[in-house]
């Protein structure tokens, strides 16, 4: 089969998505329970007494006006960046700057806060063993510990490694089952003890008044804001449009009550200790400050120190890592789009982290942890995320005036745009509300937006880029005819795209279709894969190499360039795309994991890919003369064999299907074998009929079929050297038994020295030139070996 070669085309760039509904919701509930639960508690209790509970309350439901604005744009424009792309898009001049400018302190200063946090923490396990660290203690050794792990996730973050994924679903539901445990115990130490309700009867409810209420709602606002970092991450997620709207509201039901519970076992649980200072239990978690948390369960639960510690330190951290991946995010977009200095903007040649904007964020972080006190940490970042929630309450309206009828949305915010105006009134009023509490904080928020503004007028201003609104752009692809069968050929390496193609080639003599080559640009897990775009010119030669080989055949063929964070999950996204037939791709070599059969990658798109997956390992020369088909199910026999016969050389080429039984097997019980194994072949035969006789005049292929009794493995192996091509189907065995008994795919493949393919069909019968088997088909020459 020949096609015209096509014209000169560019290679198409598309963005792979990751994250489930399952994982997106994790991030966002990951960013949540950190400060709010572990670090802010007692300094919150010790403002607004037994209140708390109410303060938490309230702040849910002033979070749920802006959280409907996040869902609906995070629905509408899934794309990296979040309020700051948001506002650039809904807001002039220099708003979307501002917006980025606030968004990087306040995702720097908030990794400030984890980092004093995990400090303050620390301390309390080394408190625990009697370890002392040169002397130091209190804020002193908070501040220095605080570096150092700033300091360390820098490292990790630059290195590539990062919370993401399954560890980092693990640790946040370890979060979760130890603020699970502490509940479970106050509220028992509760039960026990009716008693201790009294700390919530109305004369000691809200000690301070509703200033007291509003200063704790102010403080633990920044508790609420993560489900921000779930539509920050809008482009790796799947069915964004159904899956962000869903995740953000998921993570506050998850986290809201979460507050409430703990707020009330905190305070109601605590029995004050002998010789307290304070009168009351709300002023002595007050006095505990940042590590109230873990003094109130060595209160109540056995080993409660430890365990909160220990949930305190996982929680710090990993909120921590989140931070320098969103702070160093957007202070890249910020240097990329020019508002910053271009330095922002470069990305590490061998890791892909933008380093100096990594370097740059992790600076602020230790310059506001060494330099201010924690509780003006966490207020000076409340209030820049509050001005910032603000600003995309506004942008919510500008947006779905210009472009609602352009939009596709997931979600749309009710009653508005009143939502959005309760949520702009809200936010303004607790921002001013905090310079009650604490003025540094505000002085340090007004001089970082006089600086922004300083920067952007008489800088920024004149090298922003006039650019187009695209708010929906978010992937470009050739147009692919679905309705035909298509082959689909991941390339990687230049010198192996030729075998591939070779394999492609012959299926496609078979079966007329589209060929298209992909190759995947992968990018650490801390950037968004729009990033990948840039390095699209690095990589045009590799696919641009394939797609000549392919002309040279005379078949034309659909490039195509896809970024993700994971090369398995682009190609199983890229099927679902196109709707390819087959997938064929290249095995390097063995694998160590026993977990599976030839490599994760591999492994994974035979599972998830719903299309035949051909993996091929060796030099292949098609078309082959002799090719050997082990068949595990003589009922099946007919589908490898249908797949090996547009392989074969069509004058003097044979296929072989051999089937192992147990050497105990009698000869009749062979010849039984033998038959059900050559009606498996006859099975499609009586479609031949309808196939007109002009299209019948194929060379004959011959099929041999060998019953063999004996070891599977080493019978395969002996016979496959007389052969020039092994056909292997794709195991199902299970995880276990591969480890106890190992795998025979591997075991054959490690030990098979000519070319061989791993066939993985899917749908039972083969969906491509069922006829066309029959062209080929004229004899059957069986025999049994004994």
């Amino acid at each position: 089969m020949t096609a015209e070669a096509p014209e000169t085309q560019q290679p198409r760039t598309a963005l792979s998505r990751d994250l489930s509904l399952f994982d997106i919701t994790m991030v966002g509930v990951a960013g949540m329970i950190g400060a709010g639960i572990f670090v802010l508690t007692g300094m919150a209790a010790g403002t607004a007494g037994p209140a708390l509970i109410l303060a938490f309350a309230l702040n849910g439901i002033v979070t749920i006006f802006t959280a409907m604005v996040y869902a609906e744009l995070g629905s509408a424009i899934p794309e990296a960046g979040g309020g700051y792309l948001w506002v650039k898009e809904g807001l002039p001049g220099g708003n979307a700057f501002l917006a980025g400018w606030m968004s990087w302190f306040a995702h720097a200063v908030a990794g400030s806060l984890y980092a004093l946090g995990f400090g303050a923490y620390l301390e309390l396990v080394l408190n625990q063993f009697g370890i002392s660290l040169f002397g130091l203690q209190g804020d002193l050794l908070h501040k220095v510990l605080a570096v150092v792990i700033v300091f360390t996730f820098m490292y990790i973050n630059y290195r590539g490694a990062s919370e993401t994924g399954r560890a980092g679903n693990i640790v946040t539901l370890a979060k979760i089952a130890v603020i699970g445990a502490f509940i479970a115990f106050g509220l028992a130490a509760i039960f026990r003890n009716p008693e201790f309700l009294s700390k919530f009867s109305t004369p000691s409810f809200a000690p301070q008044g509703m200033a007291g209420i509003l200063s704790a709602m102010g403080l633990t606002f920044i508790a609420f804001e993560g489900y921000e970092i779930i539509v920050q991450a809008g482009e790796e997620v799947k069915n964004p449009r159904r899956n962000i709207p869903k995740a953000v509201f998921l993570a506050l039901a998850i986290v809201i009550p979460l507050y409430m519970l703990v707020a009330f076992v905190s305070i109601g649980a605590v029995t004050l200790p002998a010789g307290s200072a304070q009168a009351t239990t709300w002023q002595w978690l007050g006095n505990h400050a940042e590590v109230g948390l873990g003094e109130a369960a060595r209160n109540f639960m056995p080993f409660g120190a430890i365990i909160m510690s220990i949930g305190g330190l996982l929680s710090t951290m990993s909120a921590l890592n989140a931070t320098t991946y969103s702070s160093t995010r957007v202070s890249f977009a910020m240097g990329r789009d020019r508002n910053l200095p271009d330095m922002f903007g470069l990305v590490h040649a061998r890791t892909r982290i933008p380093h100096i904007a990594l370097l740059l964020s992790g600076l602020l972080m230790i310059t506001m942890a060494v330099g201010v006190p924690i509780k003006h940490v966490a207020c000076a970042t409340d209030i820049m995320f509050l001005l910032l929630f603000l600003q995309v309450n506004v942008a919510v309206i500008t947006i779905r005036k210009r472009y609602g009828d352009k939009l596709s949305y997931g979600y749309l915010t009710p009653f508005f745009p009143y939502v959005p105006i309760i949520g702009i009134i809200t936010k303004l009023f607790l921002a001013l509300f905090m310079f009650h509490y604490s003025p540094l904080a505000w002085y340090i928020t007004i001089g970082w937006l006089l600086a922004g503004a300083a920067i952007y007028w008489l800088y920024a201003a004149r090298r922003e880029r006039e650019k187009e609104v695209t708010p929906v752009v978010i992937e470009e692809r050739a147009h692919i005819d679905r309705e035909r069968f298509s082959v689909l050929v991941p390339v990687g390496d230049p010198a192996r795209s030729a075998n591939l193609l070779r394999v492609a080639h012959s299926i496609l003599q078979v079966e007329p279709g589209n060929l298209m080559f992909l190759h995947v640009i992968t990018v650490p897990d801390q950037l968004p894969v729009s990033i990948g775009r840039e390095f699209v010119n690095e990589v045009r030669p590799i696919i641009d190499q394939a797609a000549g080989q392919a002309e040279e055949m005379g078949l034309a063929a659909t490039r195509l360039v896809r970024v993700g964070h994971r090369t398995a999950d682009a190609i199983i996204d890229t099927v679902e795309e196109t709707q390819a037939n087959f997938v064929v791709m290249g095995w390097q070599g063995d694998v160590s994991d026993p977990r599976t059969v030839i490599g994760s990658n591999i492994d994974r798109i035979v599972k998830k890919a719903h299309a035949n997956v051909v993996v091929v390992r060796g030099d292949v020369q098609l078309p082959a003369q002799r090719i050997l088909v082990p068949v595990q199910h003589p009922q099946h026999g007919h589908l490898m064999s249908h797949f090996a016969v547009s392989l074969v050389r069509p004058d003097d080429g044979y296929i072989q299907l051999l089937h192992v039984v147990d050497p105990q097997l009698s000869a009749r019980q062979r010849a039984d074998r033998a038959a059900t194994l050559r009606d498996s072949l006859h099975r499609l035969h009586a479609q031949q009929a309808e196939t007109p006789p002009e299209q019948n005049q194929r060379p004959k292929r011959r099929f041999r079929i060998r019953i063999a009794g004996g070891d599977v493995v080493e019978e395969i192996v002996k016979r496959s050297e007389n052969f020039d091509l092994v056909l292997i189907g794709a195991s199902r065995e299970s995880w276990i038994r591969r480890t106890l008994w190992g795998d025979r795919t591997r075991q054959i493949a490690r030990r098979v020295k000519c070319p061989l393919m791993l066939v993985n069909l899917r749908g039972g019968r083969m969906q491509f030139g069922v006829s066309s088997f029959f062209q080929f088909f004229w004899d059957i020459q069986e025999g049994a070996e004994e």
